[in-house]
């Protein structure tokens, strides 16, 4: 079957040997294989919808979802599908509570579902951007961060108290209380990479662009004193000034301030409030969208970014003491 819409999804993954055939098909493309040992010499026991490794090792059973973002979890394949189409496919995010509501879990499991979800979605850059013969590659920072009016009162007045004690505040700690997001463009394959860190300082700024891009390529920037002497770096660096212009020719950073509009448009309008704890995941959402977008070059539709998402679940994992940042914790006794 076809799956084209969002319908399609729900009745086809409704019956549970479909959802398991097209798993199989996903993750197994060769035959199944033991996540443990790697071995293919499995057995299926349908009574208990399982495999079985004739292997010799510990837990020699497993599931599909085990070694997976799914593992350990109750909520069965016939929810997990359709949160993946969801996410992978709504422009501006999908909440916990509209996934309650459409799936019929609780909201702290479609909490925990979606961030699973978004560490399946990040996906590590294997080549640098740029080059001498590729094409130039943008490069520009934003801080994310809540607005004070919105606040309550009690955390509006700590903000203002601890900003009045810093001189001069104005002009060197604008977004002392927010979070900075780096992120990269490469024009030639209009590709993003974004990620959070931990300042702007010209080290931390640099350090990403070495990682990232190849030396020789061209690089844009604003006149942000983060990249200052970047073409000592073997960068071909241009700068545009915002307060007199945005666009010089070809010299301008609009692509990522593009990308920076739809990835706050996502976090005021749909969730809302992030903790910076959980902001890496959120914005390995919006980047694996818009990569994974529909162009003239690339005409992806909503059953390809969802097969995308499905084929990156494997050897990763995020339990929820991770999640919540409660890791070694112990409960008091009663």
């Amino acid at each position: 079957m076809k799956l084209d819409t969002l319908r399609d999804a729900i009745l086809y993954f409704s019956d549970p040997v479909r959802c398991r055939e097209y798993m199989v098909a996903n993750r197994w493309p060769n035959g199944v294989e033991c996540p443990r040992c790697g071995s293919q010499d499995v057995l299926f026991l349908e009574k208990y919808n399982r495999w079985h490794c004739r292997a010799k090792h510990p837990a020699p059973q497993f599931t599909l979802k085990t070694g997976t973002v799914m593992e350990d979890s109750a909520v069965g394949l016939e929810k997990w599908l359709p949160a993946f189409w969801l996410l992978a496919n709504c422009k501006n995010g999908i909440s916990s509570y509209e996934l309650r509501r459409a799936l019929g879990v609780t909201q702290k499991s479609a909490w925990f579902m979606l961030h699973r979800i978004r560490l399946a979605m990040n996906m590590e850059p294997r080549v640098k951007m740029g080059g001498p013969e590729g094409g130039a590659v943008e490069s520009d920072e934003t801080f994310v961060g809540g607005n004070p009016k919105n606040m309550h009162k009690s955390r509006r007045l700590a903000i203002q108290k601890k900003r009045s004690e810093i001189a001069d505040w104005k002009a060197s700690h604008r977004h002392s209380d927010k979070v900075p997001v780096m992120g990269l463009l490469d024009r030639e394959n209009r590709q993003v990479r974004a990620r959070v860190v931990p300042n702007v300082k010209r080290e931390t700024l640099q350090n990403e662009i070495l990682e990232q891009v190849e030396c020789g390529s061209k690089v844009y920037t604003d006149q942000a004193s983060g990249y200052y002497d970047l073409a000592a770096r073997e960068y071909i660096h241009e700068t545009v000034t915002h307060v007199q212009e945005y666009v010089r020719g070809e010299v301008h950073t609009n692509g990522l301030e593009n990308f920076w509009s739809l990835l706050k448009r996502t976090l005021r309008g749909t969730y809302v409030a992030v903790e910076p704890f959980h902001l890496e995941g959120y914005v390995a959402e919006q980047v694996f969208r818009f990569n994974n977008r529909a162009t003239r070059d690339n005409p992806l539709n909503d059953a390809d970014r969802f097969a995308l998402a499905v084929s990156q679940i494997s050897g990763k994992r995020l339990t929820f003491a991770e999640l919540t940042g409660k890791v070694g914790e112990t409960r008091e006794p009663f």
